[in-house]
């Protein structure tokens, strides 16, 4: 049996993670900035669980969390990277504060977990990191562009860490979503940035619409979803990454097509270039 450690393990993605990872019989190290929010789920304390509060802006919190899971697992086999919060706005429209904030938590925290468990999983020379990003951290929208950017940030730090990780027999996989019926667009886990600039309403205004109006009807099951997830980990070699739901293939496939498209078009000028 394996032992998991999730962030943001108390709602949606990473809630059911842990749901499904107990029921398969393995152990997780659950934090979320309250972890009496994880335990609410778990009346019975199955025997598996151990839910502790890190927030993922503080390293120290984290490397407490692994330190607690070493004590009562002995190990670390997989870490999900899954504490995230999404942000609607034009770019100019969003404050410094707020897109600031956004990256403390959705690339800086996936750093300090990744700071806090990486030791414990090169020296076991085993485990795997998932992080689990969005299709928009590949192919990002009007409205939604600073989000866009950390999961772009995310992908760029994982795609490195696998080559520097696979040597060591340490697999990372990134997790493209699409959109899955969680609670990813309510309060909870979605801020909107006040709409100021009346020149974006056309680029960013129907994006800010449908994020309000998708809410609950969104075509992914994040039971199904975490079962290819939870599944993936156990493949013997595992994609670098992993697309979740028919709406993220196709715009990953609009994407590849656009890049493959302007690069025929502008090839003579890029080869222009050399000495």
């Amino acid at each position: 049996m394996s032992v998991w450690f999730v962030t943001g393990a108390s709602r949606g993605l990473g809630a059911e993670i842990t749901r499904q990872v107990l029921d398969r019989g393995h152990s997780v190290i659950a934090t979320a900035r309250d972890a009496a929010a994880v335990l609410d789920a778990y009346p019975d304390q199955p025997e598996g669980l151990l839910a502790v509060s890190a927030d993922v802006t503080r390293q120290e919190e984290l490397e407490g969390a692994v330190q607690a899971g070493i004590a009562a697992f002995g190990r670390i086999d997989v870490v999900v990277g899954n504490a995230g919060y999404g942000l609607v706005g034009a770019v100019e429209e969003v404050s410094d504060k707020a897109a600031r904030d956004l990256f403390d938590v959705n690339v800086f925290g996936v750093l300090n977990t990744l700071r806090a468990t990486l030791p414990t999983l090169r020296a076991q020379r085993s485990g795997h990191v998932l992080n689990i990003s969005s299709v928009g951290g590949f192919a990002t929208a009007p409205g939604v562009g600073l989000y866009g950017a950390t999961k772009f940030a995310v992908e760029g730090i994982s795609e490195a860490l696998h080559g520097e990780l696979a040597p060591l027999g340490v697999h990372v996989t990134i997790v493209e979503p699409g959109g899955f019926r969680t609670d990813f667009l309510n309060a909870a886990s979605l801020h909107v940035e006040p709409a100021s600039i009346e020149d974006y309403t056309a680029g960013a205004g129907p994006v800010r619409e449908a994020m309000g109006r998708n809410d609950g009807l969104q075509p992914g099951d994040p039971v199904k979803g975490v079962k290819a997830i939870v599944d993936i980990t156990e493949a013997a070699e595992p994609p670098l990454r992993l697309q979740l739901g028919a709406d993220a293939v196709e715009r990953v496939e609009a994407k590849l097509d656009l890049v493959r498209r302007e690069l025929g078009e502008w090839r003579h000028v890029a080869l222009s270039t050399g000495i």
